[in-house]
């Protein structure tokens, strides 16, 4: 028992994730469930569970304990040798193991008990144990119930293979007086249920124990979260935050910590973006035409430079490029999302285009272009020429501006190649083709809301980055000595009110429900389905502790004219 619990724990150290990952599609899950990593668990698991079945065999004793008996005595005179034959009962118990081994191993994958929650209100560890060990041991015995039903299901159809394999190989005999079990006359016997019951309640007990060890070791004090708890009880270590480094007096703490939490927003409202640029279109982007991107590369391109140069060289000497609103930072590249910040919808032939492409290049097409708030970015076209490397030297987009390269890239567009447009045409033929089969769409139709709990996944951290944000903004007003948060202030708030607005139309989307569903007092935490309202709720909260705390000082924070009438909102409590 102690090297099966040792092999479940390093595979709970091994599998665990802060992110649950929410397969959108039934081949999506399907795809989970076969991938290598996720077979080796299955498999190690059914192991582990006909070993600890065989333990319980051995403990249980009389008919259960060994596999090979003699045979029962034959009325013919003519047997005079004793042959062995296979206990059926103990195989029983061997196979119920291996399946609830493979069982729980499957639920660990579809209910992602890897997903590590993070409770609200931090406890004491064995106050957390004492308190989740009833439900524990109540969650243990309804489910080996569950599988006790299933197994004998199973066993009743396909029992007849296991047992007439083991048979062969190992020349063991049948006993023919004694009931097969792959028939309702063997199941139906009331002390192979309980003991086969009393068996999986003594292997998932333990399972279970060390995955609840586990996850009350594993969610103790992190970055994001420490930083939410100093800033709303700590005034000592929030002076460390606001102070100044000697020699230079730079406040390196708070740009630090302000450009950290600034990025994780950004990051979220370009992905928010992206996932309502998908919705907005039914998956189905808009081809720009030749002289559609012609006539949008035609814009007035001196005035442009020259404002283009003037906000930036503004924006470069007040703020670093990563205090910039959310939506302006939308122009630059970030960094490429992987598979399963989306939910694993990326490479299924009906996936949206806007999902496929970086949320660094700007569609032209985009509902969001040209929505920004600020009137600098509103009379400006689509940057093309900015470049990574340039952003990551100097922190600032560059001051020269290759204006041929613009013309040449629109000249290039209008002529795409003959290879190209054979290709898409191509793409879309094969698409409509498969969309309109039943059965391939039974495989790649998504559910719209596992689409929305995928794209919220990872809400936690943003969660606690509101918070402490908000609270070391709030606090600033009577601690900060140097004034070190007013710098970031304009860009804090337009990060905030940004995400407000793309967090807002995001509920307004179909499908998507504007109240939480009701979480179940289970075992397994189902609270990852609602973090998009938890998010919503922190967002909420944040700008009001900000406004509440500013007042009208507020108004004279530079921000754009659609960013103040959202502002006064707040003041006047009317949001």
């Amino acid at each position: 028992m102690s090297v099966v619990i040792l092999v479940i724990s390093i595979f709970n150290v091994e599998f665990y994730t802060v992110a649950p990952s929410i397969p959108c599609s039934r081949l999506a899950l399907i795809g989970k469930i076969i991938h290598p990593q996720q077979v080796i668990h299955s498999v190690v698991h059914a192991i582990m569970g006909m070993l600890v079945a065989w333990c319980a065999a051995v403990i249980t004793k009389g008919r259960f304990q060994f596999l090979a008996l003699p045979c029962t005595a034959s009325e013919s005179l003519d047997a005079v040798v004793s042959y062995v034959c296979l206990n059926e009962y103990h195989l029983f118990f061997l196979l119920f193991g291996a399946f609830v081994g493979y069982s729980y191993s499957l639920l660990y994958l579809v209910n992602n008990m890897n997903y590590l929650p993070f409770p609200v209100i931090q406890q004491y560890k064995y106050l957390r144990f004492r308190r989740s060990l009833p439900q524990l041991v109540k969650h243990s015995c309804v489910e080996s119930l569950y599988l006790v039903r299933n197994f004998c299901i199973a066993y009743y159809f396909f029992g007849y293979i296991p047992r007439a394999w083991i048979s062969t190989t190992m020349d063991l005999r049948t006993d023919d007086k004694i009931h097969p079990l792959d028939n309702l006359a063997g199941l139906l016997d009331l002390s192979l249920f309980y003991h086969t019951w009393l068996c999986g309640v003594f292997l998932l007990i333990p399972w279970y124990i060390a995955w609840l060890l586990f996850k009350i070791y594993a969610t103790e004090f992190l970055a994001l979260q420490d930083l939410m708890l100093l800033s709303q009880y700590s005034p000592v270590r929030r002076q460390e935050v606001f102070s100044l480094s000697q020699p230079g007096g730079h406040p390196h703490n708070w740009t630090a910590i302000s450009r950290e939490c600034l990025n994780l927003l950004s990051d979220l409202t370009q992905k928010l973006i992206i996932h309502q640029e998908a919705a907005a279109t039914n998956g189905r982007i808009k081809q720009p035409s030749p002289g559609e991107i012609n006539k949008s590369l035609n814009f007035p391109a001196g005035a442009a430079v020259i404002e283009e140069m003037a906000f930036q060289a503004h924006r470069s000497n007040v703020l670093p490029r990563t205090h910039m609103p959310s939506l302006v930072k939308s122009l630059s590249p970030l960094k490429t999302s992987t598979a399963s910040d989306l939910g694993s919808s990326f490479g299924s032939p009906f996936t949206s285009p806007a999902l496929n492409r970086k949320p660094g290049i700007l569609d032209l097409n985009s509902p969001w272009h040209g929505s920004v708030q600020s009137p600098h970015i509103m009379r400006r076209g689509p940057k093309l020429w900015t470049s990574s490397s340039d952003l990551q030297t100097n922190g600032s987009y560059p001051s020269s501006f290759p204006m041929v390269s613009v013309a040449r890239v629109g000249h290039e567009a209008e002529q795409p190649s003959f290879m190209y447009t054979w290709l898409q045409n191509k793409q879309e033929q094969i698409r409509s083709f498969l969309s309109k089969r039943v059965l391939v769409m039974y495989f790649f139709s998504k559910n719209p809301e596992a689409s929305i709990q995928a794209v919220f996944s990872d809400a936690q951290m943003h969660i606690w980055a509101l918070e402490g944000l908000s609270h070391l903004v709030a606090a600033s007003f009577t601690e900060d000595q140097f004034g070190v948060v007013q710098t970031t202030l304009p860009a804090i708030l337009n990060t905030l009110l940004t995400l407000q607005e793309v967090v807002d139309k995001h509920f307004k989307l179909p499908h998507v429900s504007s109240k939480p569903p009701r979480i179940s007092g289970s075992l397994v935490d189902t609270s990852y389905k609602t973090l998009r309202f938890g998010l919503r709720a922190s967002l909420r909260t944040a700008i009001y502790r900000i406004t509440t705390t500013f007042g009208e000082h507020l108004n004279a924070v530079q921000v754009s004219t659609e960013h103040k009438k959202r502002l006064q909102q707040f003041l006047e409590f009317k949001e």
